[in-house]
């Protein structure tokens, strides 16, 4: 990789940290909103709010679901659909793109996927709260990055590679998770329509279709065919994800081919800021610059930069707020912590540590993997220990796992108490095991 090349990687890496930091706090503040609205005298304002029926009616066939469900099961499937993106991405162009680049973080993904849920099961196996063993399995990508972005410069750009391919190869396990063992029992003529829709985006793309009114109405239809097949409609997201491009639709050479021709053009027909207005030769050399400007763009990068500030500040903060108000009363907290919540927290605070460390020892110990130049163990075990922060996803999968209302208030207790700890620990970790000064990726490997 080049000098110019790691730069534009760093300079990415730094767009998204900083992203990732704001969008933290949008949905720190919103989770309290929730805790402190759900604790209050106006508390069935909040019961009302989330549980209020919205949907639409055409004659006698009515189709409703409360907002929480709304947005649980339709804005989150955006969310999901840009962590499609963020993971074609990598896969494709990115950390995770060849055996090299990705055995170190999947290796270590999968350590702090299984440790998590065996700890969970050893806790709840026989007891009807054993469905939630996929709770604690789950990283929240913007929250740990989060975190590590307040070190700075401190932090080596390898150490926050490795974190971002983690967590992005964690989401990766949390979407099989979620689409093969929390589905309820499936409509294959349903199953069926989402395949021809996915198909017909996949042939639009192919034939150049601009017309962003389509691929929206498909993807529609994808989401509203998944919602009736008993496949979560979320998962909808992801499959539309993967057939988005991310590399250029056309090659530099003929990028440069289309783009010097209308130069030329312009340069000689010497345009003014007003003569675009009659000169229909000078709007067609702008117009081509620009058509091949776009075909130049991975439309995948595009895509993720006008929905990461929607996600970020307005979907995730309202799932939040729809999602974290749990009661703390002496119903909720009497027998607290009991098998569920016990196995989401070591889960989530001890599992992640021992996979993630675990895991790393071993891709590296049998020469599977290099370790990441300018890393140390303790910064190793200070980015395990940030993993622990389930939240989002987390909370996601405790109402997919749960009915009982008892149940799933435990686990987002446990969550929410759970990510808290491993996000202070880790902080405390990295603050000891990180440079006082910054640093580079010149300096040397594992501290043993």
């Amino acid at each position: 990789m080049s000098e110019h090349d790691d730069q534009h990687h760093m300079n990415m890496m730094e767009r998204f940290l900083h992203s990732s930091v704001a969008g933290s706090v949008a949905l720190v503040v919103c989770t309290v909103i929730a805790l402190v609205w759900v604790n209050s005298p106006w508390e069935s304002v909040y019961q009302t709010l989330t549980h209020a029926k919205i949907g639409v009616s055409w004659n006698e066939a009515k189709y409703t679901h409360s907002l929480g469900h709304w947005i649980k099961d339709g804005l989150m499937a955006i969310f999901f659909f840009v962590v499609g993106l963020e993971i074609k991405r990598e896969l494709v162009v990115g950390e995770l793109s060849s055996f090299g680049l990705a055995i170190l973080p999947v290796s270590a993904a999968i350590g702090g996927a299984v440790v998590p849920a065996l700890i969970f099961t050893w806790f709840n196996l026989g007891t009807p709260g054993q469905a939630g063993w996929g709770i604690p399995m789950a990283t929240d990508i913007a929250f740990a990055l989060g975190v590590l972005s307040l070190f700075g410069s401190r932090v080596p750009i390898s150490l926050k590679v490795f974190l971002t391919a983690l967590a992005i190869a964690d989401d990766m396990l949390a979407v099989l998770v979620i689409a093969f063992f929390y589905t309820a029992t499936l409509n294959f003529v349903a199953i069926a329509f989402a395949g021809l829709f996915l198909f017909l985006i996949f042939q639009a793309s192919r034939a150049g279709v601009r017309m962003v009114l389509v691929y929206v109405l498909l993807a529609f239809a994808v989401w509203v065919s998944l919602e009736a097949s008993g496949i979560h409609a979320t998962v909808a997201g992801v499959l539309i994800a993967i057939l988005v491009p991310v590399k250029g639709q056309i090659d530099p050479d003929k990028f440069f081919d289309r783009t010097r021709s209308s130069l030329r053009l312009l340069e000689k027909l010497q345009p003014t800021r007003e003569s675009l207005n009659a000169d229909e030769r000078q709007r067609r050399a702008v117009s081509e610059i620009y058509m091949a400007a776009e075909d130049m763009t991975p439309p995948g990068i595009a895509i993720e930069k006008v929905l990461h500030p929607f996600v970020s500040f307005i979907i995730l903060p309202l799932f939040a707020l729809s999602a974290a108000g749990v009661a703390f009363d002496a119903g909720t907290l009497g027998d607290f912590p009991g098998p569920v919540g016990l196995g989401v927290m070591l889960g989530l605070i001890a599992g992640k540590q021992a996979g993630i460390m675990a895991a790393y020892w071993l891709a590296v110990r049998t020469g599977l993997a290099e370790w990441p130049e300018g890393v140390n163990w303790g910064q190793i075990w200070g980015v395990s220990a940030l993993a622990g922060i389930g939240f989002t996803m987390s909370i996601f999968i405790d109402e997919l796992a749960y009915t009982d209302r008892a149940m799933i208030d435990e686990a987002k207790i446990a969550i929410i108490l759970a990510s808290l700890t491993s996000g202070a620990f880790g902080a405390f970790l990295l603050s000891r095991a990180l440079p006082s000064a910054p640093t580079s990726d010149a300096e040397s490997g594992p501290a043993h």
